[in-house]
Order: C-alpha cells, then sequence, then structure tokens
C-alpha cells in the first residue's frame, strides 16, 4: 500500500494548498492511476476519512506539536493526519504498520528531521491511550468528537435544537448511499432490473410513500456507475433520495410547460421529465454553458426528447422564457446538508455564506415571474440554513401577495403536507434537503 499511501498524501496536500472539490479531484487522480482496485479503495477511505475528520486531527497535532499547524508544510501536515487517522479511525490498520509507513512518507520528503519528528508524535500519541483533546464546553466536545467546527455546531444547535443538531452531526460522517431513478419512461422496471443483475449490481428497490409514482433503487455494492451497460443505455440515473423527492414535488403532469431554473447537472429535470411520459416541455437552464452541455447529455442518454438545455441567468428576467406551469427553482446554497458527501464544506467560514440568501431571494423573485396564474413553484436548497431556507421563502411571501403557501407534496400526510420542509439527513438516509413549495393566485 506504499504507493496508494503516497497518493493519498499527495491529494491531501493539493486540497491543502488549492480549493478543490474533494469527489473531482479523487475521480480524476484515481482514474488515471495504475493502482490494483484494492489500493484504490484504500487511497478513497483514507482520503475521505482525513477530510472528514480533519478538525479533530488538527487539535491532535496541535496538542502534541511545539509549533502551529500553519508552520508546518502542506506534505508533513498531511503525513500527520493520515498518521492520527489510522491511529484513532481505521482498526484495520495497526498502531505499529500506521506509525512506520507515516515515518516512511516522511522520509521519502529527503528531509530526516521530519521523519524523526513525525515518529516521536505519534508514538507520544499511543503512549497517552489514544485519547482526544479536552474541552471546556458541550459544543466543543460535539466538535472534536464529530470533527465538525464549533461555529457550525453552534449555529444547527441555535436553528434546530440539540436533537436535530446531533442528528446532522452523526450523519455528516460515513459513506453516503447511491441511489438511482429508474428510466421506466422509457424501459420496464423489469428489463432494467434484468439488465443490473447482468452489469452484476447488487441493488434494492426504495420503498417509500412520497416516492410511490418514481421506480428508484438503492445500489449496494456501485463502485463507477458511468462504466456500466445499463447507465450508457439511458436505464437510470443517479440521484439521491432528497432530490427525487423534490422532483416529486413539482408535481410536473404530461403536457406542461416546466422551467428548472438553476438545473446543471440535470437530475431533477431527468426526473420530472419522466414523470411527464415525454408530453410537454422541460426547460432546463444554467448559467454556464459546460454545465448546459451535462443537462444536454444526460437527457440524450437517458432519451428525453421534451428537455431543452439552455443557457440563462437565473437572476435576470428574460422575455424569451415562456410562462410555465411548473417552475422548479433549486438555488445555489452553501452545501450544508451534503457534507457527507463533500466534507470539506464543513470546514468553510460561515461569513462566506452570508451573501448567499440575497442571491438566492433575488433568483425566486425572478422565477416567480414566469409562473402563469394557478401555477406552482418549488424552492429548494441542500443546505440546512435557516437564511437560506425559511427566511428567504417566508420574505418572498411577505413581499409579494399574489402567491400563497401550498403543501409540499399531494399524496402525503405529515411534514410533507405542509408548505416548507426541512429533511434532516437521518428520516431517508440521504442528503440534508429543504423543500418549499408556493401557488401563483393571480
Amino acid at each position: 500500500m506504499a504507493n496508494a499511501r503516497q497518493l493519498c498524501m499527495k491529494l491531501l496536500a493539493d486540497m491543502d494548498e488549492r480549493s478543490s472539490y474533494s469527489n473531482i479531484l479523487l475521480d480524476k487522480s484515481l482514474s488515471g492511476s495504475q493502482l490494483s482496485q484494492q489500493e484504490k479503495k484504500f487511497v478513497s477511505a483514507m482520503f475521505y476519512g482525513v477530510i472528514e475528520r480533519a478538525y479533530t486531527l488538527d487539535r491532535l497535532i496541535e496538542s502534541y506539536c511545539d509549533r502551529p499547524l500553519s508552520r508546518l508544510s502542506s506534505a508533513v501536515r498531511a503525513i500527520l493526519r493520515m498518521g492520527f487517522y489510522q491511529l484513532l479511525y481505521m482498526d484495520s490498520v495497526p498502531d505499529s504498520a500506521a506509525v512506520n509507513e507515516s515515518v516512511a512518507l516522511a522520509k521519502a520528503n529527503k528531509n530526516p528531521a521530519v521523519s524523526g519528528f513525525v515518529n516521536a508524535v505519534l508514538r507520544q500519541f499511543i503512549r497517552d491511550g489514544k485519547k482526544l483533546p479536552k474541552s471546556k464546553s458541550k459544543i466543543g466536545e460535539l466538535a472534536l468528537l464529530y470533527s465538525c467546527p464549533e461555529p457550525l455546531v453552534k449555529k444547527w444547535m441555535d436553528e434546530y435544537g440539540e436533537k436535530a443538531c446531533l442528528t446532522m452531526l452523526k450523519t455528516s460522517l460515513g459513506k453516503p448511499p447511491v441511489t438511482a431513478v429508474l428510466n421506466t419512461y422509457k424501459y420496464s422496471e423489469s428489463e432494467i432490473f434484468k439488465a443490473l443483475d447482468e452489469d452484476k449490481v447488487s441493488f434494492e428497490k426504495i420503498e417509500n410513500e412520497i416516492l410511490s409514482d418514481i421506480s428508484a433503487v438503492k445500489f449496494l455494492n456501485m463502485t463507477e456507475v458511468e462504466k456500466l451497460s445499463s447507465y450508457k443505455r439511458g436505464m437510470f440515473h443517479v440521484q439521491d433520495v432528497s432530490s427525487m423527492i423534490c422532483s416529486r414535488a413539482v408535481g410536473a403532469k404530461p403536457g406542461d410547460t416546466v422551467l428548472d431554473l438553476c438545473s446543471a447537472p440535470g437530475g431533477k429535470a431527468f426526473t420530472v421529465a419522466e414523470m411527464m411520459s415525454g408530453q410537454g416541455k422541460v426547460l432546463a437552464f444554467d448559467l454556464h454553458e459546460n454545465r448546459v452541455r451535462l443537462i444536454a447529455g444526460g437527457a440524450k442518454r437517458l432519451g428525453l426528447d421534451i428537455i431543452s438545455a439552455q443557457t440563462n441567468n437565473a437572476k435576470l428576467f428574460s422575455d424569451d422564457i415562456p410562462k410555465a406551469d411548473k417552475i422548479l427553482c433549486d438555488v445555489p446554497c452553501s452545501g450544508l446538508g451534503v457534507i457527507r458527501r463533500k466534507p470539506e464544506i464543513k470546514y468553510k467560514n460561515l461569513a462566506d455564506f452570508e451573501a448567499l440568501p440575497a442571491v438566492q431571494y433575488d433568483i425566486l423573485s425572478t422565477s416567480a415571474k414566469y409562473l402563469k396564474a394557478g401555477g406552482e413553484l418549488v424552492y429548494s436548497t441542500c443546505t440546512v440554513s435557516k437564511a437560506e431556507n425559511d427566511e428567504v421563502i417566508e420574505k418572498f411571501l411577505k413581499e409579494n401577495t399574489d402567491y400563497e403557501p401550498c403543501a409540499v407534496s399531494d399524496n402525503a400526510k405529515g411534514i410533507f403536507a405542509q408548505s416548507k420542509v426541512t429533511i434532516l439527513p437521518d428520516l431517508f438516509d440521504s442528503d440534508g434537503f429543504f423543500i418549499a413549495k408556493i401557488r401563483r393566485v393571480r
């Protein structure tokens, strides 16, 4: 596993030095590597594990080092994080191997002093019983236990209460499920199941009252989806359960005109189009041409001819866009609901998100102008933040009396009979998500 550890160290150092999404960086590196499948799995587990536990790992480094974290090179930080991670969270790696492999990585950096430093730090941690640093507050304890910065823990505690906060912290760790919507517009469910069996994919059908009219599965052994024959034939598209519920909430019917104004990469537009049985039109927009091509390519693979992918700035009204029966306004957001998929998000400064509600409100206000009288609009985000969710939709309804709230789902009771819903990850083992629905009354 020496080469695997070296690649992981390089990737972690790269993440430290430049802004990049972890999934994009990892996928690109692994696809170009000569590592075995076992080594690739090890790199993925270590890479994502170190990122999601970085807050705790860095507090340990600070506890055991006599120099500030910022004074360590990105390579040394990566080596120490990997060492502490293996000692704390990888039971399959013996303590001696974790230390020895970390020292070997340090030696490869051609600085003898570094290897001795790494060896001393990790061995002292073992002698001390591999204990986490102490914290003087409940927020601090939770931050260390779940590797989540204190400001985010406090935000969730203040906005949603302790029970919901603990839920979000617990579900922010670990590997997310891979789920997919089956393209029953083009194929029968039995045809798709047979093709998945031929692709040697283990799966189970998703049974969910909210998704009673969507055929979906959870993959149990999925690795590289795009290489599957069933995928290439357009038999399914990957989509999280929360996004499926959002697509279902749009309520599109055959013959409708539907706008998806922040669509890329297009998953929700695909689900909406499949539910329309090829009748009507779905106009899917994005600001960037390269992302519009992603939507168009996905629609073509799935055989969804009613989707038209176009460039558009969602903040600016366009006379070229027609009035619509249904609108999906899935706005850009902080992404705090998808931390399990992109753990680096939780380390962003919360101040970086403060400008988002104004942008989201502008997009919502512009989008609502395209709605026909009697038409319905879904406002959604993949975040768990009151400022980006509840406060945006409440402000809009207060300032726009031509619109009224309506039930998120027309086929369910409970929370989905309400006009706005926060989906916590433990509800369906899904992403954290927010959905609100409004109707234009005049």
